[in-house]
This record gives structure tokens, sequence and C-alpha cells, in this order.
């Protein structure tokens, strides 16, 4: 069965989901929404390379990567204050919103590798996607250091406590 767009918008929606809803724009001016992102873009960064570990002895696999930091820094760079949308046919105004950057798998190819048959059947490079896989792991690591950081924050504020 194909759901399309407008079925799924036809849908009425449930109180709980209006108050999530509501209760998530609440954090819309702090970093949290960023950081979501940032964190689903590790978690999906770490996928794909241990299916390129995995992959190392398939002959013919193509290596893939996750590009998010490029899409973040662009929607930075953009600036701007981002124009809402009350209505999905509304044109988009202003610049893009830092939280709406997502990543990218992509397909590697075999000109980027410095060796392109560094396990001797394809392109995957064990080295590199270990090198890969400790930068994300500490870059995951970071995003939800600062994430706890902002809620500790948030909770210190409402306790009124230093």
């Amino acid at each position: 069965m194909i759901v399309t767009q407008e079925a799924c918008s036809e849908r009425p929606v449930s109180e709980e989901e209006t108050i999530s809803s509501q209760s998530m724009r609440l954090f819309d001016g702090t970093r949290i929404p960023v950081l979501h992102r940032a964190l689903d873009a590790y978690a999906l960064r770490q996928k794909v390379i241990a299916g390129n570990i995995a992959n190392i002895t398939t002959p013919g696999y193509k290596a893939q990567s996750v590009k998010f930091e490029d899409e973040l820094s662009g929607a930075l760079q953009a600036g701007g204050i981002p124009g809402m949308r009350t209505d999905p046919r509304h044109l988009p105004i202003g610049g893009q919103a830092a939280s709406t950057a997502t990543p990218v798998v992509q397909t590697v190819p075999s000109g980027e590798l410095t060796d392109p048959l560094a396990s001797g059947v394809n392109n995957v490079d064990l080295d590199q996607e270990m090198a890969e896989l400790a930068k994300t792991q500490l870059r995951f690591k970071f995003a939800a250091r600062l994430i706890g950081d902002t809620f500790r924050g948030i909770q210190k504020s409402i306790r009124g406590t230093q």
C-alpha cells in the first residue's frame, strides 16, 4: 500500500501530538534541534561504516559515506531568518534553519581513495574506515555531552539552583 503525502495530511491530529509538537517548538531557539540532527547523522554514519567494514571482502562492493558537516555548514552560512510556513503549499522564504540539515549517504567513487583496491576486492579501506569510526564516536560523545549540558542548564533554570 502506497501512502501519499495528501493522505497523511488529512489524518486528524491527536491532542497528544499537538502538545508534543508545541513542546518541541519551545526548544527551537536553542541548540537542541541541531544537536539532535547531529546525533542522528553520527548514528547513521556509524551504521554506514559498519556496513563498509562488513562488506570488506565482498567483490565489487562500493564503499559508502555520510555527508553531514557540509550540509550543516551550508545551512549555518546561509544565515538569515527562516520564514515560517503555515501551509506546505507556501513557498519557503529566508535562510534555511540549521536544524533542517540532513545527512546524505553516498557511494564513494574509487578515485577519492588513496588505494582503490585497499581490501584487494573492492574500494573499502579498513584503516580509513576505522579512523572514521573513531572520529564519529568522538563527535557523537561530544554532541551527547553538549545536549546533556543543555538539558542540565534548563533543569537548573527551572529549579532555580546554581
